[in-house]
């Protein structure tokens, strides 16, 4: 008898139906969710989309987002009670795999979930708002786990962290208290900063109840209570010292923590001074509290018990089990299982923290606990930089170097605005409130008729939000100080009046002083780009102001330069190119012959809210308010005034600011050059001039035209680095120039191409283009899985691409299609011409070897000489071999006069008295070595402040051949990635 066929595997249906039952989900939210399932499974569990995941990691996914949305959209309504972190458990998910996917999900049906759910959906699903409260409690509980490590010692602290049975009881306590304080008051505890200042006050707390003999140290010469006073040690100082926490904060945190004890267990608090125990021996007790009781071990466990229950919370957070975080468990393990499913992308990121020059070399980077300060004599302690010491020395920044300068505009500033035609002094000052008042309200949610949430600004805690407001007004007064006194001395300036009469020019910059002060606090309600929606700018006119602010704030924390510039290339790379950027406002100006197709995608920005309206918004009564340009002012259709689009052009020299010099221009673009060269000559208030205004420098140009080339250079010079790191990676760097030159075509001649776009999309189609051009043996499957190594990717860069579309009325509409289609359907006429001419120039001249040109064996010059000299500097495309100049003041501090001649540093021979060009000849020799490999590595034991990037040097080697057949066939889709 024949054996029966398996049966065949559920439909998924009733995959989701079991899912449903095995969570427990309620037959009202059960049905809702089957019957979302039911129109949006076609979208999302089809034919398999370019570099996308296998079909039962697609189902999982699908099931999670359809049931949160459910639940969340519907289910709360009617008392569903599943929560966020038991859907993700039963699909056998991670928090990170679950919103790294939910974007490109929610694109995918987003008509599905409006028709369902309206416009709204994705604001009440609130998942960036999670995905962001999740990064902030992981960072929180590894900095509470490793503090605790530090001070207590337990048998069990050595276990293994996803072991959550083996975590110690008074990490425990201490952790619940944590989270009590949070359920107590969960507006103070919005940013990271904040966080950790509680959780310091929680340390201190343990650190006079927990007995003494579970301490790791002692009190006699211990490294982590180093602050001494006349009766001992002071905790609350070491505490400060050894975590770089403010001390007035931290005594606030911690009467909220004895008021919250209290109320809890109903003990009384004492004064540590009476209470003698043999924890409290050789401590200053001097405004120490504690508790009787809290600790021992009849009442311990009851505690315990008591801190847990109130911890499970009802609110938004309730999406998360809060106690997983501290065993590390706080991603859910498929593993864990019985399935043993393997977790989506954790091979992948492994993978690329190994890849990825920039990553390894930012794992490298060690920084100071604190920025050197007369207060510690100068004195470096290096630490290894984590979320929570960047957040931290920059609080200490703000808190030290910002905090401490005046109020109001100082006597200087004030001498230069009042020398305009007239003083200014009164509208800086009223704008500057007006401003901040937008970007962080201070009114209760009450006095506004609104509710606290997760997605509001009403969340503030009124003096968190002063402190902040007050922060970011001076770090506003001085960068406008500075930028006055430098304008001052340019002697193209006659008059301030012109740039500090501007509105947009104010506003760019309280909103960049605003967002510096969230980034250092590390705030999970006010994100990028709330500050830019709260202020009534646009991507970019932000972007045209990071360089100056940089530039005239010397004192800026290097993380914040960062953090500046990872701004600035998003911006560049996508933001700008969004429908409602001001960036359209001049192209229409600059580019004439792109006016029609903005004007038919309807892509240019409303006009800049005046303050009245920011007032009226806010609720803000504030009296003699500057005039400021009004909505209801109607621009003629060459009138592009401040109101609409005042584009002030992008300031030129570079050089000093974010640690990516993207400003200089390419080489044999002799228009950009032009439009940078008089750039240098602009003052700065010509930068914000309307776009239809003659340039200040003379000709015929107008300040769009030079604006919009300013920005274009901005663009090359951030193509040209990813541009280099991709060919590297798919080994075919001899066809970076080729790949750069076609993208600079597009840019200047197709500019249409980007709009509504990302520029790695452009990338990706211009790589793959010239490799069909040059026959060469790559696909878009090895392009993708080589650009998802790349730090900046992001799987709707590739998965959901922008194609505008018209229905038979006429009406415009849009379609998101994938990059295949994309590159077939759209790039391919576009960029055909540039790509033909590749094939009609074949080799270009200059790309002959000369004799007399060069020596023979030497590394060929770069043909992007203008890029940033990025050190280390990789020199070999195909081995991992990079050179780094050491630089003069380090050779000094490194060797004696008398040692210095044992070492062979960079420009030195590499034996005595030889010739330069033997030892280029010895170097490249072995350079090219192909014997057997000796096991030694290059221990870079300094690496710069740039990061590792290498240089955009072709290596030595003959042209490829070019061979027009089969050129422009379409990709196919067999073709397409599955990873």
């Amino acid at each position: 008898m024949a054996a029966q066929p398996p049966p065949a595997p559920p439909a998924v249906e009733a995959r989701f139906a079991d899912l449903c039952k095995e969570l427990g989900v309620g037959e009202g939210v059960a049905g809702e969710a089957a019957a979302l399932l039911d129109e949006a499974k076609g979208a999302l569990l089809g034919a398999p989309s370019v570099g996308g995941r296998s079909a039962k990691d697609a189902e999982r996914l699908c099931f999670a987002f359809v049931l949160y949305c459910s639940v969340k959209l519907k289910g709360r309504k009617e008392g569903s009670g599943i929560r966020l972190c038991e859907i993700l458990k039963g699909c056998k998910l991670k928090y990170d795999d679950f919103f790294k996917e939910m974007q490109q999900i929610g694109l995918k049906i987003e008509k599905i979930l409006e028709s369902r759910y309206g416009r709204d959906w994705e604001g009440q699903l609130e998942l960036k708002q999670l995905e962001s409260l999740v990064n902030l409690l992981a960072d929180a509980s590894r900095f509470y786990r490793k503090a605790y490590n530090e001070l207590f010692s337990s048998s069990s602290t050595d276990q293994e962290p996803g072991s959550a049975t083996n975590t110690p009881d008074y990490i425990l306590f201490g952790w619940n208290l944590f989270l009590m304080l949070r359920s107590r008051s969960p507006e103070l505890f919005k940013d990271l900063v904040s966080c950790i200042h509680g959780l310091v006050a929680v340390l201190a707390i343990l650190l006079i109840h927990v007995p003494a003999k579970f301490r790791s140290f002692t009190i006699e010469g211990s490294s982590h209570l180093i602050k001494q006073t006349e009766k001992g040690v002071d905790i609350i100082a070491s505490l400060c010292h050894n975590y770089h926490t403010s001390e007035e904060r931290l005594k606030e945190m911690m009467d909220k923590s004895h008021k919250a004890i209290e109320d809890l267990f109903g003990m009384k608090t004492l004064s540590a001074s009476k209470c003698k125990t043999e924890n409290l021996d050789k401590i200053d007790t001097d405004g120490l509290m504690c508790f009787n009781g809290l600790i021992d071990e009849e009442s311990f466990q009851l505690n315990l018990e008591k801190l847990e229950k109130l911890c499970n919370s009802d609110s938004w957070e309730g999406e998360l089990d809060l106690n997983s975080f501290l065993s590390n468990d706080y991603v859910p393990s498929a593993e864990k299982s019985s399935g043993g499913s393997t977790n989506l992308g954790c091979s992948k990121r492994a993978f690329e923290t190994l890849a990825s020059p920039t990553k390894t070399i930012k794992n490298m980077l060690t920084v100071p606990c604190s920025p050197p300060s007369p207060v510690n004599g100068g004195a470096v302690k290096i630490v290894q930089m984590t979320p929570v010491t960047s957040a931290m020395t920059t609080a200490k920044w703000l808190r030290e170097v910002i905090s401490s300068l005046p109020e109001k505009p100082s006597s200087t500033l004030q001498q230069l605005l009042s020398s305009c035609d007239r003083n200014m002094t009164n509208d800086v000052t009223k704008r500057v409130s007006i401003v901040l008042e937008a970007i962080f309200p201070t009114k209760s949610a009450a006095d506004r008729g609104g509710s606290i949430g997760l997605n509001c600004a009403n969340a503030f805690d009124v003096p968190w939000a002063e402190a902040r407001k007050m922060e970011a007004s001076k770090l506003y007064y001085r960068v406008l100080e500075a930028i006055c006194r430098a304008e001052s001395q340019n002697n193209s300036v006659n008059n301030l009046t012109p740039l500090l009469s501007n509105e947009r020019f104010h506003r760019c910059l309280i909103a960049c002083s605003a967002e510096l002060v969230l980034a250092t606090h590390k705030t999970v309600i006010m994100m990028f780009p709330a500050v830019l929606e709260n202020t009534g700018l646009t991507a970019f006119d932000l972007s045209k102001i990071i360089e100056n602010f940089v530039r005239h704030e010397e004192t800026l924390p290097r993380e914040l330069k960062r953090h500046l510039n990872s701004l600035e290339e998003q911006l560049l790379e996508s933001m700008a190119w969004e429908k409602g950027s001001s960036l359209y406002n001049s192209l229409i100006v600059a580019r004439p012959s792109l006016a029609s197709e903005i004007n038919r995608l309807g892509l240019l920005a409303e006009p800049m809210p005046s303050l009245d309206e920011l007032v009226a918004r806010q609720n803000v009564l504030v009296e003699g308010l500057p005039a400021t340009p009004s909505k209801k002012r109607v621009a003629a259709p060459d009138d592009n005034t401040d109101p609409r689009s005042p584009k002030r052009l992008c300031n030129e020299s570079r050089n000093t600011v974010v640690e990516r010099n993207l400003q200089t221009p390419p080489p044999k673009q002799s228009h950009i050059v032009s439009a940078n060269l008089k750039a240098k000559c602009h003052p700065l208030q010509s930068t914000f001039a309307s776009p239809t205004v003659n340039s200040p420098v003379g000709g015929n140009d107008k300040c769009a035209d030079i604006t919009v080339q300013i920005f274009f250079s901005k663009i090359l010079k951030l193509a040209a680095i990813r541009i280099r790191n991709l060919c590297e990676r798919v080994q075919y760097v001899e066809q970076t120039e080729r790949v750069y030159n076609v993208f600079k075509q597009i840019l200047d001649q197709q500019t249409a191409l980007f709009f509504n776009r990302h520029i790695d999309q452009i990338i990706l189609c211009c790589l793959y283009g010239v490799a069909k051009v040059c026959q060469l043996e790559l696909s878009f499957r090895e392009i993708l899985n080589n650009y998802k190594r790349e730090p900046q990717c992001k799987p709707e860069v590739f998965l959901s691409i922008y194609v505008g579309t018209r229905n038979r009325n006429g009406i415009l509409g849009s379609r998101h299609v994938d990059i295949i289609t994309f590159y077939n359907e759209v790039f391919v006429p576009a960029a055909k011409p540039f790509l033909v001419s590749l094939i009609a120039s074949g080799t270009r001249p200059e790309d002959k070897k000369n004799p007399n040109s060069q020596i023979s064996g030497s590394p060929k010059p770069s043909p992007f000489p203008n890029l940033p000299d990025m050190s280390p500097k990789k020199v070999s495309s195909s081995h991992n071999v990079y050179v780094s100049p050491l630089r003069q003041t380090k050779m000094d501090l490194l060797l004696s006069p008398s040692s210095r001649s044992f070492y062979a540093c960079i420009g030195e021979g590499t034996h005595a008295y030889q010739s330069p060009s033997k030892d280029l000849a010895a170097i490249n020799s072995r350079l090219n070595y192909n014997g057997r490999r000796i096991n030694t590595r290059i221990n870079f034991d300094m690496v710069s402040d740039s990061v590792v990037a290498g240089s955009l040097g072709q290596p030595n080697g003959g042209s490829t051949s070019l061979d027009p057949a089969a050129a422009f066939s379409p990709a196919s889709k067999k073709r397409k990635p599955d990873t």
